[in-house]
């Protein structure tokens, strides 16, 4: 009984802020459908320009990304076609908006060499340490390991943005850290 009134009372929380943040919701799905499609054009184009200006540019960016999903040691994919975004309350700071979202984000990292069981054992360690979350599974049948994680993303809309919502992915190291370079007492008042 406990688990059905959770599951309506955040059915409605997340409904509530889905319909209070009307215009975060379609941005947040389209940041989310390119890192899926891996439309890594868009996702240049949906990123904090900043983000783009720090990784060497457009290009440089994409390359970056392609880098993250596919490269000679493992492929990176998204499990969730269609995650449900918890999108937080919008915030004004100074002459900006920021909105925080979380989502359940299962991603599965597919190694190009087989992987011995040792090796599977290192690298959940490693998964759990880089992606913050105990729920690290090595799958061995399919030369993989499973990533199951909260993800948050931050979208900011301001001057830089032309007023439209662009997004850091807190999922990625850098994106991160320069966040925190920009807006550190912003970050404090976001809770972050």
């Amino acid at each position: 009984m406990k688990k059905v009134l959770l599951t309506v009372a955040l059915g409605f929380t997340m409904a509530f802020s889905c319909f209070a943040q009307p215009d975060v919701l379609p941005a947040a799905s389209r940041f989310y459908d390119a890192n899926f499609n891996m439309d890594f054009e868009s996702l240049a184009e949906l990123t904090y320009p900043e983000v783009v200006k720090q990784s060497g540019g457009k290009e440089q960016f994409i390359a970056k990304v392609d880098a993250d999903y596919q490269n000679t040691e493992l492929r990176k994919r998204l499990q969730l076609s269609a995650p449900v975004f918890q999108i937080g309350n919008v915030k004004t700071i100074g002459d900006r908006k920021f909105c925080i979202i979380a989502f359940w984000n299962p991603t599965r990292y597919f190694y190009e060499v087989p992987l011995e069981a040792d090796q599977m054992k290192k690298l959940v360690t490693h998964w759990k340490q880089t992606a913050g979350t105990k729920e690290v599974y090595a799958e061995p049948n399919r030369n993989s390991i499973n990533v199951k994680r909260i993800s948050k993303l931050v979208a900011i809309s301001d001057a830089t943005t032309n007023n439209q919502w662009k997004f850091f992915n807190f999922d990625d190291v850098e994106q991160t850290a320069i966040f925190n370079s920009l807006f550190s007492s912003e970050k404090v008042k976001l809770g972050l």
